[in-house]
Protein backbone atom coordinates (compact mmCIF):
# COMPACT_ATOMS: atom_id res chain seq x y z
CA UNK A 1 0.00 0.00 0.00
CA UNK A 2 1.15 3.57 -0.78
CA UNK A 3 1.81 6.05 1.86
CA UNK A 4 -0.05 9.09 2.02
CA UNK A 5 2.99 11.89 1.14
CA UNK A 6 3.70 13.00 4.57
CA UNK A 7 4.16 9.45 6.10
CA UNK A 8 6.46 8.39 2.86
CA UNK A 9 8.54 5.48 4.36
CA UNK A 10 11.91 7.82 2.67
CA UNK A 11 11.49 10.38 4.71
CA UNK A 12 10.12 8.97 7.84
CA UNK A 13 11.88 10.17 11.03
CA UNK A 14 14.03 7.42 12.83
CA UNK A 15 14.39 10.07 16.18
CA UNK A 16 12.36 12.54 17.90
CA UNK A 17 12.29 15.25 15.38
CA UNK A 18 15.04 18.62 16.41
CA UNK A 19 15.25 21.75 14.32
CA UNK A 20 18.14 21.29 12.05
CA UNK A 21 19.99 24.48 13.02
CA UNK A 22 22.86 23.25 10.89
CA UNK A 23 20.81 24.59 7.66
CA UNK A 24 19.70 28.13 9.03
CA UNK A 25 23.00 29.65 7.27
CA UNK A 26 21.88 28.38 4.11
CA UNK A 27 18.54 29.47 3.96
CA UNK A 28 19.75 33.03 4.45
CA UNK A 29 21.01 33.18 0.96
CA UNK A 30 17.86 31.75 -0.57
CA UNK A 31 16.06 34.77 -2.85
CA UNK A 32 12.24 34.89 -2.22
CA UNK A 33 12.11 34.32 -5.84
CA UNK A 34 11.54 31.51 -8.32
CA UNK A 35 13.98 28.48 -9.10
CA UNK A 36 15.16 25.06 -8.27
CA UNK A 37 16.71 23.81 -4.98
CA UNK A 38 18.81 20.73 -4.02
CA UNK A 39 19.81 19.24 -0.56
CA UNK A 40 22.94 17.55 -0.62
CA UNK A 41 24.60 15.11 2.21
CA UNK A 42 28.23 14.08 2.60
CA UNK A 43 28.98 13.33 -1.00
CA UNK A 44 29.15 15.25 -4.12
CA UNK A 45 28.04 12.15 -6.47
CA UNK A 46 24.27 11.77 -5.66
CA UNK A 47 22.25 15.29 -4.67
CA UNK A 48 19.70 14.09 -1.77
CA UNK A 49 16.45 16.24 -2.96
CA UNK A 50 15.79 18.50 -5.99
CA UNK A 51 12.42 21.07 -5.78
CA UNK A 52 11.15 23.68 -7.40
CA UNK A 53 9.25 26.90 -5.86
CA UNK A 54 8.10 30.39 -7.46
CA UNK A 55 9.65 31.12 -4.14
CA UNK A 56 13.03 29.48 -3.01
CA UNK A 57 13.46 30.45 0.42
CA UNK A 58 9.69 30.01 1.92
CA UNK A 59 9.51 26.54 0.46
CA UNK A 60 13.39 25.59 2.15
CA UNK A 61 11.99 27.16 5.37
CA UNK A 62 8.76 24.78 5.26
CA UNK A 63 10.85 21.82 4.61
CA UNK A 64 13.01 22.48 7.54
CA UNK A 65 9.98 22.67 9.50
CA UNK A 66 8.58 19.19 8.58
CA UNK A 67 9.05 16.38 10.94
CA UNK A 68 7.69 14.33 8.28
CA UNK A 69 11.56 14.71 6.26
CA UNK A 70 13.34 14.45 9.49
CA UNK A 71 15.81 11.97 7.65
CA UNK A 72 16.54 13.76 4.72
CA UNK A 73 17.07 16.83 6.67
CA UNK A 74 19.76 14.96 8.99
CA UNK A 75 21.01 13.81 5.98
CA UNK A 76 21.59 17.18 4.73
CA UNK A 77 25.12 19.04 4.40
CA UNK A 78 24.09 22.19 2.71
CA UNK A 79 21.58 23.67 -0.30
CA UNK A 80 22.20 24.68 -3.26
CA UNK A 81 19.74 26.54 -5.34
CA UNK A 82 19.68 27.85 -9.52
CA UNK A 83 17.36 31.38 -9.90
CA UNK A 84 14.88 30.92 -12.94
CA UNK A 85 12.90 33.85 -14.45
CA UNK A 86 9.33 32.12 -13.52
CA UNK A 87 7.61 29.03 -12.47
CA UNK A 88 8.49 27.48 -16.23
CA UNK A 89 11.64 27.59 -16.08
CA UNK A 90 11.79 26.44 -12.32
CA UNK A 91 9.23 23.38 -13.72
CA UNK A 92 11.58 22.61 -16.75
CA UNK A 93 15.46 22.98 -14.67
CA UNK A 94 13.43 20.58 -11.80
CA UNK A 95 12.60 17.62 -14.41
CA UNK A 96 15.62 18.03 -16.24
CA UNK A 97 17.99 17.94 -12.87
CA UNK A 98 16.31 14.93 -11.67
CA UNK A 99 16.36 13.10 -14.13
CA UNK A 100 20.40 13.64 -15.09
CA UNK A 101 21.44 13.26 -11.13
CA UNK A 102 19.01 11.30 -9.73
CA UNK A 103 18.52 12.30 -6.15
CA UNK A 104 17.79 9.83 -3.46
CA UNK A 105 14.71 11.28 -2.14
CA UNK A 106 12.92 12.01 -5.17
CA UNK A 107 10.60 9.31 -6.72
CA UNK A 108 8.99 11.15 -9.25
CA UNK A 109 10.13 12.51 -12.46
CA UNK A 110 13.38 10.34 -11.30
CA UNK A 111 13.55 8.18 -14.27
CA UNK A 112 12.99 8.08 -18.24
CA UNK A 113 10.35 6.08 -19.05
CA UNK A 114 9.87 4.09 -21.76
CA UNK A 115 6.26 6.06 -23.10
CA UNK A 116 3.37 4.42 -25.35
CA UNK A 117 0.41 5.31 -26.95
CA UNK A 118 -2.73 4.58 -28.78
CA UNK A 119 -1.98 5.86 -32.38
CA UNK A 120 -5.61 6.02 -34.89
CA UNK A 121 -4.39 4.16 -37.89
CA UNK A 122 -7.04 3.94 -40.69
CA UNK A 123 -10.05 2.40 -38.36
CA UNK A 124 -7.95 0.47 -35.99
CA UNK A 125 -6.10 2.23 -32.62
CA UNK A 126 -2.77 0.72 -32.63
CA UNK A 127 -0.24 0.56 -29.53
CA UNK A 128 3.17 2.33 -30.35
CA UNK A 129 6.33 3.12 -28.64
CA UNK A 130 8.34 6.26 -28.35
CA UNK A 131 11.69 4.17 -29.11
CA UNK A 132 10.16 3.64 -32.44
CA UNK A 133 8.18 6.84 -33.35
CA UNK A 134 8.75 10.27 -32.40
CA UNK A 135 5.49 11.18 -30.25
CA UNK A 136 6.49 15.18 -31.40
CA UNK A 137 5.72 14.73 -34.67
CA UNK A 138 3.39 11.49 -35.28
CA UNK A 139 -0.21 12.61 -35.45
CA UNK A 140 -3.28 11.46 -34.03
CA UNK A 141 -1.42 9.80 -30.67
CA UNK A 142 -3.70 9.46 -27.82
CA UNK A 143 -2.40 9.19 -24.19
CA UNK A 144 0.91 8.94 -22.48
CA UNK A 145 1.39 5.87 -20.98
CA UNK A 146 4.62 4.20 -18.54
CA UNK A 147 3.43 0.45 -19.46
CA UNK A 148 1.67 -1.90 -21.71
CA UNK A 149 -0.70 -2.86 -19.19
CA UNK A 150 -1.55 1.04 -17.87
CA UNK A 151 -2.42 1.35 -21.86
CA UNK A 152 -4.87 -1.19 -22.11
CA UNK A 153 -6.64 -0.29 -18.46
CA UNK A 154 -6.89 3.21 -19.54
CA UNK A 155 -8.52 2.37 -23.31
CA UNK A 156 -11.00 -0.31 -21.20
CA UNK A 157 -11.74 2.33 -18.77
CA UNK A 158 -12.88 4.96 -21.79
CA UNK A 159 -14.79 2.02 -23.68
CA UNK A 160 -16.90 1.59 -20.18
CA UNK A 161 -17.38 4.81 -19.88
CA UNK A 162 -18.97 5.32 -23.48
CA UNK A 163 -20.39 2.37 -24.14
CA UNK A 164 -17.76 1.40 -26.65
CA UNK A 165 -17.55 -2.13 -28.54
CA UNK A 166 -14.10 -4.06 -27.12
CA UNK A 167 -14.19 -6.11 -30.07
CA UNK A 168 -14.43 -3.59 -32.20
CA UNK A 169 -11.33 -2.43 -30.01
CA UNK A 170 -9.16 -5.11 -30.40
CA UNK A 171 -9.39 -5.72 -26.77
CA UNK A 172 -11.17 -8.80 -27.05
CA UNK A 173 -11.77 -11.47 -30.05
CA UNK A 174 -15.53 -12.16 -31.16
CA UNK A 175 -17.00 -15.02 -32.20
CA UNK A 176 -17.94 -14.96 -36.00
CA UNK A 177 -21.39 -13.69 -36.58
CA UNK A 178 -21.62 -12.60 -32.87
CA UNK A 179 -22.12 -9.59 -30.30
CA UNK A 180 -20.05 -9.29 -27.56
CA UNK A 181 -20.92 -9.89 -23.94
CA UNK A 182 -21.27 -6.62 -23.22
CA UNK A 183 -23.43 -5.75 -25.53
CA UNK A 184 -26.23 -7.92 -24.18
CA UNK A 185 -25.09 -6.36 -20.64
CA UNK A 186 -26.33 -2.99 -22.29
CA UNK A 187 -22.63 -1.83 -21.54
CA UNK A 188 -21.45 -1.79 -25.18
CA UNK A 189 -23.87 -0.06 -27.89
CA UNK A 190 -24.01 -2.85 -29.80
CA UNK A 191 -21.81 -2.16 -33.31
CA UNK A 192 -20.53 -5.88 -32.88
CA UNK A 193 -24.02 -6.91 -33.32
CA UNK A 194 -25.41 -4.03 -35.59
CA UNK A 195 -27.11 -1.76 -33.11
CA UNK A 196 -25.17 0.93 -34.66
CA UNK A 197 -22.83 1.94 -37.71
CA UNK A 198 -19.11 1.32 -37.50
CA UNK A 199 -19.29 5.02 -38.38
CA UNK A 200 -21.11 6.11 -35.36
CA UNK A 201 -18.99 3.63 -32.59
CA UNK A 202 -16.05 5.10 -34.26
CA UNK A 203 -17.58 9.24 -34.09
CA UNK A 204 -18.00 8.10 -30.27
CA UNK A 205 -14.82 6.67 -29.66
CA UNK A 206 -12.52 9.75 -31.19
CA UNK A 207 -15.18 12.06 -29.21
CA UNK A 208 -14.01 10.01 -25.96
CA UNK A 209 -9.81 9.82 -27.13
CA UNK A 210 -10.09 13.69 -27.83
CA UNK A 211 -9.66 14.40 -23.96
CA UNK A 212 -6.32 12.12 -23.53
CA UNK A 213 -5.09 13.49 -26.98
CA UNK A 214 -1.17 14.07 -27.64
CA UNK A 215 -0.68 17.43 -29.51
CA UNK A 216 1.99 17.52 -32.00
CA UNK A 217 4.73 20.33 -31.80
CA UNK A 218 3.08 23.34 -33.02
CA UNK A 219 6.52 25.06 -34.81
CA UNK A 220 8.40 24.60 -37.66
CA UNK A 221 11.61 24.13 -35.69
CA UNK A 222 13.19 25.30 -32.12
CA UNK A 223 11.64 27.99 -30.27
CA UNK A 224 12.44 30.04 -27.26
CA UNK A 225 10.27 30.79 -24.46
CA UNK A 226 10.90 34.18 -23.01
CA UNK A 227 10.05 34.42 -18.75
CA UNK A 228 10.85 37.94 -16.90
CA UNK A 229 10.77 38.54 -13.74
CA UNK A 230 11.83 42.63 -12.93
CA UNK A 231 15.40 42.93 -15.13
CA UNK A 232 15.93 39.13 -14.69
CA UNK A 233 15.13 37.62 -18.54
CA UNK A 234 15.64 33.90 -19.69
CA UNK A 235 15.22 32.42 -22.84
CA UNK A 236 13.87 28.55 -22.38
CA UNK A 237 14.63 26.70 -25.66
CA UNK A 238 12.55 24.29 -26.60
CA UNK A 239 12.10 21.79 -29.25
CA UNK A 240 9.96 18.57 -29.85
CA UNK A 241 8.50 19.50 -26.09
CA UNK A 242 11.59 19.07 -25.47
CA UNK A 243 13.92 21.38 -22.80
CA UNK A 244 17.44 22.31 -24.22
CA UNK A 245 18.55 24.77 -21.46
CA UNK A 246 18.02 28.64 -20.46
CA UNK A 247 20.32 31.66 -21.90
CA UNK A 248 19.81 34.62 -21.91
CA UNK A 249 20.16 36.05 -25.39
CA UNK A 250 18.47 35.60 -28.70
CA UNK A 251 21.87 34.51 -30.26
CA UNK A 252 23.04 32.19 -27.59
CA UNK A 253 19.44 30.54 -28.13
CA UNK A 254 19.39 30.05 -31.75
CA UNK A 255 23.06 28.96 -31.13
CA UNK A 256 21.38 25.92 -28.45
CA UNK A 257 18.51 25.14 -30.62
CA UNK A 258 20.61 23.29 -33.11
CA UNK A 259 21.12 19.99 -30.73
CA UNK A 260 19.23 17.06 -31.28
CA UNK A 261 15.92 16.81 -29.26
CA UNK A 262 13.76 13.97 -29.02
CA UNK A 263 10.33 14.08 -27.45
CA UNK A 264 10.57 14.62 -23.53
CA UNK A 265 6.80 13.56 -21.61
CA UNK A 266 7.80 15.69 -18.45
CA UNK A 267 8.36 18.69 -20.85
CA UNK A 268 4.87 18.20 -22.66
CA UNK A 269 3.10 18.03 -19.53
CA UNK A 270 4.61 21.16 -18.50
CA UNK A 271 4.48 23.25 -21.69
CA UNK A 272 1.49 21.94 -23.79
CA UNK A 273 -1.31 23.90 -22.21
CA UNK A 274 0.65 27.37 -21.77
CA UNK A 275 2.00 27.04 -25.24
CA UNK A 276 -1.27 25.86 -27.15
CA UNK A 277 -3.61 28.32 -25.20
CA UNK A 278 -1.09 31.18 -25.89
CA UNK A 279 -0.29 32.14 -22.43
CA UNK A 280 3.56 32.66 -23.38
CA UNK A 281 6.03 34.93 -24.71
CA UNK A 282 8.17 33.27 -27.63
CA UNK A 283 10.43 33.56 -29.77
CA UNK A 284 10.85 31.58 -33.19
CA UNK A 285 14.77 30.79 -33.50
CA UNK A 286 16.95 31.20 -36.70
CA UNK A 287 17.83 28.63 -38.88
CA UNK A 288 21.72 28.42 -38.87
CA UNK A 289 23.37 31.04 -41.24
CA UNK A 290 20.49 33.47 -40.42
CA UNK A 291 20.06 36.12 -38.40
CA UNK A 292 17.84 35.80 -34.99
CA UNK A 293 14.60 38.09 -34.67
CA UNK A 294 14.56 41.12 -33.19
CA UNK A 295 11.94 40.96 -31.11
CA UNK A 296 9.80 37.93 -28.85
CA UNK A 297 6.43 37.00 -30.27
CA UNK A 298 3.06 36.93 -28.04
CA UNK A 299 0.90 35.47 -30.69
CA UNK A 300 -0.55 31.93 -29.83
CA UNK A 301 1.34 29.70 -32.10
CA UNK A 302 0.87 27.60 -35.01
CA UNK A 303 -1.44 24.12 -34.07
CA UNK A 304 -0.67 21.43 -36.05
CA UNK A 305 -4.14 19.77 -37.99
CA UNK A 306 -4.81 16.46 -36.13
CA UNK A 307 -7.45 14.34 -37.05
CA UNK A 308 -9.13 14.12 -33.26
CA UNK A 309 -12.55 16.47 -33.31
Amino acid sequence: MQLPRRRRADFAPSEPFQYPEHLKAAVADLPAAPGVYVFHGDTNQLPLYIGKSVNLRQRVLSHLRNPDEDRMLRQTRRISHIRTAGDIGAQLLEAQMIKTQQPVFNQRLRRNRQLCAWQRQGDRLVLVHAKDLNFATAPELYGLYATRHAALERLRALADQHRLCYGQLGLEKLPPGKGCFRAALRQCAGVCRGDESVTEHDARLLAALHGVQVHCWPHPGAVGLVERDGDFTQIHVLHHWCYLGSVATPAEAAALSHQAAGFDADGYQILVRPMLEGRVEWLPLAAPGTAPPAQPSTARPRRRRSAAP
